[in-house]
């Protein structure tokens, strides 16, 4: 027989999607996860298993967390509230952990409008999967 308990404390998507929203503002402050444990008085370890929702975000380590990364609870979570939502903002918390996907955004915004209409149709015209795209592939 299972084990109840256990099973009840288990994580689930939304505890992923909430360690999603923890680890991109915390990545848009440049912050490491051993900052944002030492601001919050646990370990980097801890840190990690929340943003991987391989453990469950108390409320009050949440506040906790919204002070630290200097943000309001409802800003972790507003996207967790609507059901309606919540979807297409789970595939985009995803893709915005992806390693380099801030940095590129960032660059993306500072370009000129002729300067990203160009990137997107370069990138819209290789033929290999994104996951399976290299450098010398997109530039060839």
């Amino acid at each position: 027989m299972p084990n109840v308990a256990s099973d009840a404390r288990a994580a689930d998507d939304l505890d992923r999607a909430l360690g999603n929203a923890i680890r991109l503002r915390r990545r848009s402050m440049n912050l490491t996860q051993g900052e944002l444990a030492s601001a919050c008085g646990i370990s980097f370890q801890q840190v990690q298993k929340y943003e991987n929702g391989a453990n469950r975000v108390s409320f009050s380590r949440l506040v906790q967390i919204a002070q630290a990364l200097e943000c309001r609870v409802a800003d972790l979570t507003g996207a967790l509230e609507q059901p309606e939502v919540a979807p297409a903002d789970f595939e985009f918390l995803k893709l915005m952990i992806l390693p380099g996907a801030v940095d590129l955004l960032k660059r993306y915004e500072a370009m000129t409008p002729e300067a990203r209409r160009l990137l997107v149709d370069l990138l819209q015209s290789t033929k290999t999967e994104p996951a399976k795209a290299s450098a010398a592939a997109i530039f060839a």
